[in-house]
């Protein structure tokens, strides 16, 4: 049994939104990453796990104790970042952080400042006057400073600049070390490639993959755009039996997926004078994973 358990869980908003019969578990010292398009039912299920909703059938249980009954003890104990932070204006981070701790019946220890230290928070400003980055960091500090069993993340990066995404995936893997269980939403795919040990897929409220992450990172299809000195180098280069996705002027779009040897073969032989690989966005990637015709 894991630590984090969802079984045959169902809420249904009609329309075809909701979540519907869902299951996955996840297990101590794992870090599962949970992925979907907009609106495919993560934060649904995030908010079953946390007690928020109860659920119309199946259940949702976090170290045994069922999440909808036990919800106020699973909150004071678990680590909780939500896709949008909601603060008391009136507060300073520091009184927040203190807050929190209070209602958690913690005592105050040394993990709060090391946090603010790692992530160059000075807590004392108004929460109102913190930039979205700043105000991220309070609540990353608020979902670690206990050091819980148990931590739920959901888009946990929002608005951090990328130094900053790199100390939480460090902290991330250092927790997942000590043996935490950790569901983490995200929409950043090195987040999820390296941190998490299996990834779910929920499409349309209903769980479309349940795979390791090696799975995922094996099955990304890469584009390369690649320009050559003409259009007439172009047009032969298109022509080479590689998969090409689009021809413009002198440049050629070219899709890979564990065929570079092929593609460098190709371009060995042409006048290529530069290649740029754009970013994918991860729903791209799991679109291009399980297809995107399906429903």
């Amino acid at each position: 049994m894991g630590v984090c358990e969802i079984q045959s869980l169902t809420r249904d908003y009609g329309n075809g939104r909701g979540v519907f019969n869902l299951s996955f578990s996840i297990n101590q010292g794992e870090v599962f990453g949970f992925l979907g398009p907009n609106g495919a039912g993560k934060t649904t299920t995030i908010r079953h796990l946390m007690g928020f909703l109860k659920p119309e059938k199946g259940y949702c249980t976090i170290g045994g104790k069922n999440c909808w009954k036990d919800r106020t003890d699973i909150q004071k104990t678990l680590g909780y970042i939500p896709g949008e932070m909601v603060f008391f204006d009136d507060m300073t981070g520091t009184e927040f952080l203190s807050f929190m701790s209070k209602y958690r019946k913690t005592k105050s220890n040394g993990r709060t400042k090391e946090l603010c230290d790692r992530f160059e928070l000075d807590p004392r400003s108004k929460l109102k006057k913190m930039s979205k980055g700043m105000k991220q960091k309070v609540g990353i500090v608020a979902a670690f400073m206990h050091d819980p069993e148990v931590l739920i993340l959901d888009e946990p990066t929002s608005g951090l600049d990328p130094l900053m995404q790199n100390r939480f995936i460090e902290l991330v893997l250092e927790e997942k070390a000590k043996g935490k269980a950790i569901l983490m939403s995200s929409h950043i795919f090195e987040e999820v490639e390296r941190t998490c040990d299996r990834v779910a897929i929920i499409r349309n409220g209903r769980l479309a993959a349940l795979d390791a992450v090696e799975a995922l990172k094996a099955a990304q299809v890469k584009k390369f755009v690649i320009t050559l000195e003409n259009e007439d180098a172009a047009a032969a280069f298109a022509e080479e039996g590689l998969r090409i996705s689009g021809v413009t002027h002198n440049q050629v779009t070219v899709i890979v997926q564990n065929n570079i040897k092929e593609l460098i073969s190709v371009m060995n032989r042409y006048p290529v004078i530069n290649i740029i690989t754009p970013n994918q966005s991860l729903e791209e990637i799991f679109m291009q994973y399980y297809g995107g015709d399906r429903s």
